[in-house]
């Protein structure tokens, strides 16, 4: 029988995944008209990053600002250097269109670990990031730090498609 930590991590996958897929239901959605119903996903893909949230807290993986760090620098070396790697070789193969997206996370990804371990010496020195303008590119997930690049080192997007998130 599942111990109640093994139910909360899988409840955090499942809320986290139906977040994501409501967010991206109602880009389409909105795409197509339907402002309303494109609401209603993105209401209730909230509701579902509320539920994952309180299930991370109730596995007490929210800590301090420099652990939280370097879980997410092991997480992004994890997703560029074993994850992503046999997933775009098993892609190539198949010659899938999974292919561009898996390229463009094993890049993007090695970029994010770099930026979070800038993040997490600068937390040890007690101070926080002294950049506070962060550029991301829409197609690939490439974050650049200060001014937008002219064009994105991943996947070659021109600079005025880069946005700023918060």
């Amino acid at each position: 029988m599942p111990t109640t930590n093994e139910h909360l991590k899988e409840a955090f996958s499942g809320e986290s995944q139906a977040n994501q897929k409501y967010r991206a239901f109602a880009k389409q959605a909105e795409k197509e008209g339907f402002t309303n119903i494109a609401k209603l996903f993105r209401t209730t893909a909230e509701a579902e990053r509320i539920h994952a949230e309180g299930h991370l807290k109730a596995l007490d993986m929210i800590a301090n600002t420099a652990d939280n760090l370097q879980a997410a620098i092991d997480g992004e070396t994890y997703e560029f250097t074993e994850m992503y790697p046999p997933m775009l070789e098993q892609a190539l193969s198949d010659d899938h269109k999974a292919k561009r997206m898996f390229k463009f996370a094993v890049d993007a990804e090695e970029v994010h670990a770099q930026i979070y371990s800038k993040a997490l010496e600068a937390v040890k020195a007690g101070k926080d990031m002294d950049v506070s303008d962060f550029y991301l590119c829409p197609i690939c997930g490439y974050i650049e730090l200060g001014s937008a690049p002219d064009e994105c080192p991943v996947c070659g997007a021109k600079s005025k498609v880069f946005c700023q998130i918060g």
